[in-house]
Formats: C-alpha cells, structure tokens, sequence
C-alpha cells in the first residue's frame, strides 16, 4: 500500500522570529485576529513594520473562539474590500482556522489571483500553522464542521516564543493536552507513516516532561520553545495521519456546549484511548499494540499489554490533575441531565465528522455514546 507525506508550509522558529514579517515580499496585507490582539497592541506592531515598508496594511479583529460562519463571512468581505497578496493571521487557532478558510473562498471567487498565507500562533495547541485542518462553528446546528483541503495549508508558519509567555495557565494547560492528543491520535491513526510518527513522538515526548513544568512557569522562555515546537510538530503529524474519535467527539461536545477544545480533549482522552485499545474486550484487538507502543515511549512497561496501557492511563490522569482538569463534565457548570439529553445528537454529530474515519477501531453510535457518558459521575 502507498504512503505519502508532504510538508508545504516553511517553518522560521525561534525568539524574535516575528521580524522576519518585514523581510517578506508583500504590498498589500490583511492582518486576521481577535480583539485582544489588537488591544495590546501586537497586531498594531506587525501592521506598522509593514508600513515601514511601504506595505500597505488593515486589521480585521472580529475573530471569537470557535469562529463561526458569520465571522468567516465578514472577514472575507475585508479581504475583498483590501484585494491583499497576503493574509497574516495572529492569535491561536480560531484566527489561524478562520484565515484559512477566507483565504481558500477568496482564491476561488477571484480567479486568477494568488495569496500568501502567513500564520503567527500566540499559543501553543492546535499546530493549525502547519495543517490542512480548520474548524468552524454554526451556531444555529450546534455544529463544528472539521475542514480539511490542501490549499489550506499555509505558506509561512513564525514560531516566536516570546508571543506566548503571557499566555494564562488555564490555556497554556488545555492547548498543551490538544497537543498531546494530536500526537496521541496521529500515532494511532490508520493514516499513520513512518514520517508522521517521527513527529508524533518527538512532540508526545516535549509534551509529557514539558507541559507542566511550563504551566507552572510560564515566562521560562526556554521551555515555552519547546512546547510551541511540539505544537508545530504535531500539527504536522496530524496534517498528513489525520486524527480520531476523540477529536470527533471534542468537536460535537463543544459545538454544544461552548467548552474549550482543548479541555474537551483532555476530558475525553483516558476513556477513547481506553476504548481504542479494547481494553474492556477478552480477546485483544490490535490496535493494543499500537496503545503499548505508545505506553512505552512515554516509560510505562507492565507485565502484559494491557496492564502497561492501563499504566499510561493512570499517568496521564495524574497528569490531568496536576493541571487542574477535572474529570467530570459536570464540573464545568453542566447540567447531568441536559447533557445526556444531548448525547445522541453529539454521537451522530463525532459519527458523521471526518477525523473518526481514521480512527483504529471503528465505533458504532452507541459506543460513542457510551463514551459520552463515562464523562458523568458513575459512568451510567
């Protein structure tokens, strides 16, 4: 069976990398981000070293979590407006996933013009400046659609760490978790190469000894590199082995009820990782090995594959609590019975998305459901 792995975005990373914007070969430029950008003034910053070089610059800061359909809309009326040759997107993913999108319609409605797509991520999580993958909202469905087209995929990524030591520990710790789980899914994707894995795993390997440590110490520049790489590697695992159940089921629980990507993530993680490797079945499935495999990058090595899965589990809900990340959706001002009201429109939802289609065991409704529910207390 033939394989491939491509890497079309070019990578500049280190403090400071964010002056490379001027060198760029640009004379039009729609800065996309949210208002917070444009408050503390970075966005201003970048539109100004433009400007010094005759670069002529707008802002359009309208972008919110989970951007929806309206906001994509709107932004691609700025760019039109603009007529940019590029489209510089600032913030995390929701800026990044947005920018995609307006500069793949503008592409297409324009005919005959061309755009560079320039991604600055000022957190460390979705890996959405290196991938093919953007996620909007419709609020109106209670819906997240997954995107995936490889004319999304962005020309430039400028990975400054310096953009990310302010970054709240909350954040830090649900963006560092997606990671994880974009390592943890890319590994076991059935899209999955030889090259893909690489990334995975150095990534998974950042993130399991970094992630706290950071989120305890958030102005350590040294290891706020490390994991903003790891975001960026594994974005670029995921980008070619696509993901899972777990990000299928994460999207359609935060399109309902508005939590964080990365903590729904983290909520779900234990139980699919759980549930993938079959650990509840008599006979083994194969996928096991993969989970063992896994298990054993991150140190874990008990007297079967199963307990050694097991192992990796207890490790990474103690990880979990260390971060401050409860178990329990009903910790998060849920209430228990609206929440099982909605889960069999949010297992349709995790079905139909396209990150279950590589996922290595193949689920049926009511398994996702299940899924769901072991997020209540008692797992009903």
């Amino acid at each position: 069976m033939l394989k491939q792995f491509k890497m079309a975005a070019k990578i500049i990373t280190g403090v400071d990398a964010l002056a490379t914007i001027q060198t760029l070969s640009l004379k039009r430029v729609l800065i996309v981000c949210d208002p917070f950008m444009e408050e503390n003034g970075i966005a201003e910053k970048i539109s100004q070293s433009l400007q010094e070089k005759n670069v002529c610059c707008s802002i359009f800061s309208e972008i919110i979590p989970d951007p929806t359909i309206e906001v994509v809309t709107k932004g691609l009326m700025a760019a039109i407006k603009l007529k940019p040759d590029g489209l510089i997107a600032l913030g995390g993913g929701s800026a990044m996933d947005a920018a995609k999108v307006i500069r793949h319609i503008y592409t297409i409605a324009e005919k005959n013009t061309s755009m560079q797509l320039i991604c600055v991520p000022t957190t460390s999580g979705t890996g959405s400046e290196v991938t093919s993958f953007a996620v909007i909202s419709d609020p109106k469905n209670q819906s997240k659609y997954a995107l995936v087209n490889d004319q999304m995929i962005p020309d430039l990524a400028i990975l400054d760490p310096t953009l990310i030591v302010s970054v709240p520990k909350s954040v830090t710790a649900d963006t560092g978790i997606d990671v994880f789980t974009h390592c943890m899914e890319a590994l076991a994707s059935t899209d999955a190469t030889d090259f893909t894995d690489a990334a995975s795993e150095k990534a998974l390997k950042i993130i399991w000894k970094d992630l706290v440590a950071v989120v305890n110490d958030g102005e350590n520049l040294a290891l706020r590199e490390q994991v903003h790489n790891a975001s960026c590697l594994a974005g670029i695992a995921f980008s070619e082995a696509s993901l899972g159940i777990c990000h299928s089921l994460a999207h359609a629980l935060g399109g309902t009820f508005h939590i964080p990507h990365g903590r729904a993530n983290a909520l779900l993680l234990p139980h699919v990782i759980r549930y993938n490797a079959g650990l509840e079945l008599e006979k083994e499935k194969p996928s096991l090995a993969t989970y063992q495999r896994i298990a054993n990058i991150l140190g874990f090595q008990a007297g079967t594959p199963k307990a050694t899965v097991h192992a990796m589990i207890n490790g990474l809900n103690r990880q979990l609590k260390q971060l401050g990340i409860s178990s329990l959706i009903t910790d998060y001002g849920i209430d228990s019975e609206e929440f099982l009201a909605a889960i069999p429109e949010m297992a349709v939802k995790a079905m139909d998305d396209k990150c279950t289609i590589t996922n290595p065991r193949k689920p049926n409704l009511q398994e996702l459901e299940q899924l769901y529910k072991r997020l209540l207390r008692g797992g009903y």
